[in-house]
């Protein structure tokens, strides 16, 4: 007996309700970037090694999908490098590609390679899957969709401005309450040079990043195994802790941070961002515990959490000021946000969010009876196509029974007859299906009840 087939773990099928609903997601926030004047681009699933390691910092690396060469990869591998059994080293040799973790650091090589053609500041959308070596878990896959937004060449915080309200403009059409969180690396890093740790600052980021998973007990003996002395980890104890509302914790940091030039700048930044901000219909907070462990944010900070489901963040992103550098295009910057598509998906599932017109039913049915009636019944099917109205004619000369199951398996809610009698009339009956009410229509008047 064959084996059953499956999936790889951290993966999942779609079936054809899925794919309405995650359609239906897709275009949600398309219509948004859309409207902010965003334009969309694609990238290969497969990027090269070279254009993917060192932009995640160490934690990030480890979870590249690495992709074989082709052919004998070994070939030119000594066997004393088998019983070495050292994996990076191998995998530095025997891969050259890996599959893209997240879509910022290929549309940054985008950029490069196509300066020429782009108008600046560039605005971009790319929806496309991701995938990382992650650990299965509840809102955590290996393979999943991100819906990015970039803006490049600007310096401008408008652009900020504009992202936040893209994030708080889709969410609110979905109808998810949310907490947009903001902070900037700027601020982390004033942060580390005020307690004497300016070489610390990916390290403490990366630590502080996991507050919310592993509390503030975890998070300092992390900041202990990296080199902290204890003195500078109670220094840092107040700032991640701190409570108040925004303008509070911008003038309890800035005092903090007086001695700090790049600190300032953080904190003048973020309440530049805030000052635009007041009326949004999600709540944002200034959160100084947000790092973000990706290690090219410069800048500003964001991060998305939905407030009545439990979740992990569902969004974010920030300013990368330095990305394109690593290609060989210096002083270009950017910023950027990325919404989970799965995750959003899970969201609006546990909170039954998703609008009945979204699913993309098919809204009525043509019995077949058979070869006669199918040719009568095909030119009002086109009419009704023509208007719009999702149709189809079941295909085979089956018991009603079974083509009335059919309708209903597939929640279709209306069905149309047309037998002898209606033919002889030039009508049709229109069945709704929740209701079992049946009228003789024409196809005019059929089009207009179903729309």
């Amino acid at each position: 007996m064959a084996n059953k087939p499956s999936i790889p773990k951290g993966t999942r099928d779609f079936g054809p309700v899925e794919m309405a609903k995650r359609n239906y997601i897709f275009n949600t926030i398309r219509s948004v970037y859309e409207l902010y004047g965003f334009q969309q681009i694609e990238t290969p699933a497969q990027e090269t090694l070279q254009t993917l390691m060192g932009k995640y910092g160490e934690e990030g690396d480890k979870l590249l999908f690495k992709i074989l060469n082709s052919g004998d990869y070994l070939s030119k591998i000594e066997d004393s490098e088998l019983t070495e059994r050292n994996t990076l080293r191998l995998a530095s040799k025997i891969c050259e590609k890996g599959l893209r973790y997240d879509l910022t650091v290929p549309f940054a090589r985008y950029v490069v390679m196509h300066r020429e053609e782009l108008q600046l500041p560039f605005k971009r959308y790319q929806v496309q899957p991701v995938w990382r070596a992650d650990r299965p878990q509840k809102g955590r896959y290996r393979e999943f969709y991100q819906f990015d937004g970039d803006v490049v060449g600007s310096d401008s915080l408008l652009n900020e401005v504009e992202l936040m309200q893209i994030v708080d403009t889709v969410f609110t059409r979905f109808g998810v309450r949310v907490q947009i969180k903001i902070n900037n690396r700027k601020i982390l890093t004033g942060i580390a040079e005020v307690i004497g740790a300016a070489d610390k600052i990916v390290d403490i980021t990366v630590a502080i990043d996991k507050l919310d998973k592993i509390g503030i007990d975890n998070v300092n003996a992390e900041l202990r195994e990296v080199g902290l002395s204890e003195e500078q980890i109670q220094k840092l104890q107040p700032i991640i802790m701190l409570e108040g509302s925004n303008e509070q914790k911008l003038a309890t940091i800035a005092e903090v941070l007086k001695e700090s030039e790049t600190g300032l700048k953080g904190v003048e930044e973020t309440k530049y961002i805030l000052g635009f901000l007041t009326t949004l219909n999600n709540e944002i907070q200034l959160d100084l515990t947000l790092a973000r462990g990706l290690s090219y944010y410069t800048g500003a900070i964001f991060e998305v959490k939905a407030l009545d489901t439990p979740m992990g963040s569902i969004s974010g992103g920030g300013r990368y000021d330095n990305l394109t550098g690593i290609f060989g295009m210096p002083g270009l910057s950017g910023v950027g946000i990325s919404f989970g598509v799965d995750r959003i998906y899970d969201v609006l599932n546990a909170l039954d969010l998703y609008p009945k017109d979204s699913l993309n039913t098919t809204q009525v049915l043509f019995i077949n009876f058979g070869e006669k009636e199918t040719a009568y019944c095909l030119p009002i099917i086109n009419k009704v196509r023509e208007e719009g109205i999702r149709a189809e004619i079941y295909p085979d000369g089956a018991k009603m029974k079974k083509q009335m199951s059919y309708a209903n398996a597939k929640q279709i809610p209306f069905v149309v007859l047309a037998g002898d009698n209606e033919i002889a009339a030039g009508k049709v009956t229109l069945k709704n299906m929740e209701t079992g009410e049946q009228q003789l229509v024409t196809p005019e008047e059929l089009i207009s009840a179903l729309q």
